[in-house]
């Protein structure tokens, strides 16, 4: 039991030393372009924390640790994930060519294109406001997009929604739940991540039952 104390209690105290460290970054205002950078490459690559770093940034407002404002983590954070998702859909409208030649040579995968390209056009607003907040979701949604040939006005006018959504809410929850223990860094930002985790939990839990009852359901048509 003294072993496994220990290691456990080493455990929580690299963890301690690391938000201290990331406490430490965010206390300088370059901080923010590093908030912007990984906001757009995890629209990409969705293995980059881009969440994370917003909560961070919201984390070290509410201790006073930081020499911005929460606008100014809104904004970055925002900025990078719309740039990010409309990357995303450039690169899949560049490949949509060689999905269309793919699925006049396959039927099934004709089928699901058309079913996909249907459902996006159709409910595909409150989709990219919900996968924005699913790793590795917002990702394939938004290349989706593009390989669906879907409007880019349209595409742009939802993604800046979406993006001015997710990037308050990570801020501003972390803002929020972090400020009662503005005298503990770690403690500040264990309890603003794990309120924002167990949030996404939920979304993506109701996010699979909609889809679920969506796939049970005849495509509906795409506007005009």
């Amino acid at each position: 039991m003294t072993a496994q104390a220990a290691l456990i209690g080493g455990v929580f105290s690299r963890i301690g030393d690391l938000t201290d460290k990331l406490a430490d970054w965010a206390g300088n205002w370059w901080f923010l372009p590093v908030i912007f950078i990984i906001a757009l490459l995890d629209s990409v690559i969705p293995i980059v924390p881009s969440e994370t770093t917003v909560i961070i940034g919201g984390v070290a407002v509410a201790t006073g640790n930081a020499p911005y404002p929460l606008a100014a983590v809104i904004a970055v954070g925002a900025a990078g994930a719309f740039i990010g998702d409309n990357l995303a859909y450039t690169i899949g409208y560049r490949w949509s060519a060689a999905f269309e030649r793919r699925a006049a040579r396959k039927p099934r995968f004709a089928t699901k294109l058309t079913r996909a390209r249907a459902q996006i056009r159709a409910r595909g607003g409150l989709l990219l406001i919900t996968a924005r907040f699913i790793p590795g979701g917002r990702t394939a949604l938004t290349l989706s997009s593009g390989i669906t040939r879907q409007p880019r006005r349209w595409f742009v006018k939802w993604t800046l929604i979406a993006a001015a959504i997710w990037a308050t809410y990570a801020a501003g929850l972390a803002r929020l739940v972090g400020e009662p223990f503005k005298d503990d860094h770690t403690k500040a930002f264990w309890i603003a991540f794990g309120t924002a985790l167990a949030i996404n939990v939920v979304i993506e839990i109701v996010r699979r039952f909609r889809s679920k009852r969506a796939m049970e359901q005849p495509a509906i048509p795409a506007p005009n």
